[in-house]
């Protein structure tokens, strides 16, 4: 059955006659009597009959209403509720954050969620970035921010952020102040603390390294970065860290940098999601919101 004839059906029977309806309908008479005719061709039944104050329903015509009138409803709960939609998603979304950046990020991607999306809500989780390639492609979090991701013909991948990795030690530094640059060849004269592999910093030292035929002189590895920190603000051993990393200790005179030339090393946020899962309007919120965060500047304010 056609809406519209239902729609002008209802109108004549609530409004008692065909006149009164035409008027509230805004069309014509003969069109709205040719639409109510339609449709008891189409049922072959008789649903009105004419009377001197109008028009009142059969039997058939009464049960009609009833469907009738339900079914105008929901069509316009339907349209109400797709047009709301549209404009404010709803649903769960699963967004996955690295460990070093997470504290950082994640209150104000939380406080950016609420405000603009706030008929949805949102599942935070902290792994490391080969852990969360993982979840992504399990399909158990939608999006992620993680560091340089292998090619995967799965996932999608959109650059946020590349930061450069520096020497980083104590202040004056272990038996010397450190140089405003090093280069790589002359990493070798440092012992240094790295991540385990197959973290995402030690994947990208090592590499390069091997690269140009460089020794580090490695003393010791340890995976959590806050605490690779803590290890090198001791005074005895070096680290190879992104900048960002160590902002606050710089900031306040306990540690030193030297930037590491020929070549830089950089790392490289990418923001992602999988391929196997269809973009929803959430997620495409959701990744409007990390775009707007502005990682670079606040990474540089920790």
């Amino acid at each position: 059955m056609d809406l519209k004839q239902l729609e002008y059906f209802v109108r004549v029977v609530e409004l008692g006659g065909f006149t009164r309806a035409a008027q509230a309908l805004g069309v014509t008479q003969p069109s709205l009597s040719r639409q109510v005719r339609l449709l008891e061709l189409e049922l072959h039944e008789h649903l009105l009959y004419r009377t001197g104050r109008g028009a009142e329903p059969t039997e058939a015509g009464r049960l009609l209403f009833e469907y009738g009138s339900a079914m105008l409803k929901l069509a316009s709960r339907a349209k109400q509720d797709i047009d709301n939609l549209k404009r404010m998603p709803r649903g769960r979304i699963s967004v996955g954050l690295p460990p070093r950046l997470a504290h950082l990020l994640t209150p104000v991607l939380v406080e950016s969620f609420r405000r603009q999306l706030p008929g949805a809500s949102i599942t935070v989780s902290e792994g490391p970035s080969v852990k969360m390639r993982e979840w992504l492609l399990d399909g158990q979090i939608d999006v992620a921010l993680f560091y340089d991701p292998a090619p995967n013909a799965k996932l999608d991948y959109e650059s946020i952020f590349r930061e450069e990795l520096v020497l980083v030690g104590k202040s004056p530094g272990v038996g010397t102040t450190l140089p405003a640059r090093v280069k790589l060849s002359q990493l070798q004269a440092f012992p240094v603390v790295l991540p385990c592999m197959p973290n995402t910093i030690r994947v990208i030292v090592d590499t390069t390294c091997r690269s140009r035929d460089v020794q580090l002189d490695i003393v010791a590895e340890v995976n959590a970065v806050h605490t690779l920190v803590a290890v090198v603000e001791q005074g005895h051993s070096f680290g190879i860290l992104p900048i960002s990393a160590v902002s606050r200790q710089i900031r306040e005179g306990t540690l030193g940098a030297s930037r590491i030339e020929s070549p830089t090393m950089r790392n490289h946020l990418v923001l992602a999601t999988s391929r196997a899962k269809s973009d929803t309007r959430l997620t495409t919120e959701t990744l409007q919101l990390i775009r707007e965060m502005n990682v670079s500047k606040l990474l540089q304010n920790v």
